[in-house]
C-alpha cells in the first residue's frame, strides 16, 4: 500500500501560507520525510464564486505547483488530483507531462477526470457537453505523442499534421496515466488507456454534484473493481496490473486529536483485500504547522507501523 496527499488547499478564501513556495517546499519536504509516496494539486483554473462560496476551494495550477515541488523533494511522485483534461488541448497537457516527468527524475503521474462544473467550461471556452468525447480524444492523443514521431491528427477543434514534440518525457513507454470517475465509463476508459484507476468516495448527493455514479461503501468499491478487472482481461491485459487510488474514511483525519491510527490501518487493510494500491489522506489546510503535524503523526502513527 502506498500513500499520496493533496497540497491542503481545502477553502475559500485559502491559507495565504500554504501558496507561498516555502509553504509548498515545506509540505512537500514533510510528506517525502514522513514516508509519503505522491503529492499533488488540485484544478479548477476558472472556478466560480457561487461555487466556491457554496463549499469549493482555491487552487494553484497543478503543473507549475508540482514542478516547485519536485524541485524541493526527490521520491515523492507527483500526483495531481486531478487534471480535467478536456480544458486543454491535449499537446499542452503532454508537453508540460513531459516536461514534469523529465525535470523530475521520472515520478510524473498524469491523473486525469472529465470535470463536472459547467461555468468553469463555459469560462474555458470548452463546449461541456463534448466534455466525455473531448476526454477520449485527449487521452488517445497524449499517448500518441509520448511514444512517437510525425503524429498527424484530426481532432474535434484542432488539425495535427506531422507532430513531433521532443523531448519525450524519461519514464518509458510513458508516464502512467490514472482516470478518475466512478462510473462504468471511467472504467472502460482505464482498460483502454489507463494505468490506474482513482475514483472518489461519494455518497449519493455528492455523486449527484459531481455527476457521477454514489461510491461510498467497500463493497461498492469491490463491485467496481471487479469490474474493471473483468474490463481489463477482456481487453487482454493483467487485471492486477493496474492501480486503484481511494480514501480511507476509518479512524479519522490525521490533523484530528480524535484520529485513531490502529482503526486507520484496519480500514487500509479493508481497502487493500479490495484491491487498493494507493490511498489518498486528508490533511489539514488551516495552517501550515497543522499540515506539517499531520503528515509527521501520520507517518509516524500509520506509514512506520504498516
Amino acid at each position: 500500500m502506498q500513500f499520496a496527499i493533496t497540497h491542503p488547499m481545502h477553502t475559500h478564501p485559502y491559507t495565504p501560507e500554504l501558496v507561498t513556495g516555502s509553504g509548498i517546499a515545506t509540505v512537500a519536504a514533510a510528506a517525502e520525510a514522513a514516508g509519503f509516496d505522491g503529492f499533488g494539486f488540485t484544478d479548477h483554473p476558472a472556478p466560480t464564486t457561487r461555487w466556491l462560496t457554496a463549499g469549493g476551494h482555491d487552487t494553484l495550477d497543478p503543473f507549475v505547483a508540482m514542478g516547485f515541488a519536485a524541485a524541493h523533494t526527490t521520491t515523492l511522485r507527483l500526483i495531481p488530483n486531478i487534471v480535467v483534461l478536456p480544458y486543454r488541448n491535449p499537446f499542452v497537457v503532454a508537453k508540460a507531462g513531459a516536461t514534469l516527468d523529465l525535470v523530475s527524475g521520472g515520478r510524473f503521474v498524469l491523473a486525469v477526470g472529465v470535470g463536472y462544473l459547467r461555468r468553469e467550461f463555459a469560462a474555458l471556452g470548452v463546449d461541456f457537453d463534448e466534455r466525455a468525447a473531448l476526454f477520449e480524444e485527449s487521452l488517445d492523443v497524449i499517448r500518441q505523442i509520448w511514444t512517437r514521431d510525425d503524429v498527424s491528427v484530426e481532432g474535434r477543434h484542432f488539425t495535427a499534421d506531422g507532430i513531433t514534440a521532443h523531448p519525450r518525457p524519461l519514464t518509458a513507454p510513458h508516464p502512467p496515466i490514472w482516470i478518475g470517475g466512478n462510473t462504468s465509463a471511467a472504467r472502460a476508459r482505464v482498460a483502454a488507456h489507463g494505468q490506474g484507476w482513482c475514483p472518489f468516495r461519494a455518497p449519493a448527493a455528492l455523486a449527484k454534484t459531481a455527476r457521477t455514479a454514489a461510491l461510498d461503501t467497500v463493497d461498492r468499491l469491490v463491485a467496481g473493481v471487479a469490474d474493471l478487472r473483468r474490463r481489463l482481461e477482456d481487453a487482454g491485459r493483467d487485471p492486477f496490473d493496474v492501480d486503484i487510488a481511494f480514501t480511507n474514511d476509518a479512524g479519522g483525519d490525521p490533523g484530528d486529536d480524535a484520529f485513531n491510527a490502529d482503526a486507520f490501518l484496519a480500514g487500509a487493510s479493508d481497502l487493500e483485500r479490495a484491491g487498493v494500491t494507493w490511498i489518498q489522506v486528508t490533511v489539514p489546510g488551516d495552517s501550515l504547522a497543522r499540515a506539517v503535524d499531520a503528515v509527521e503523526r501520520f507517518g509516524a502513527e500509520v506509514i512506520a507501523a504498516r
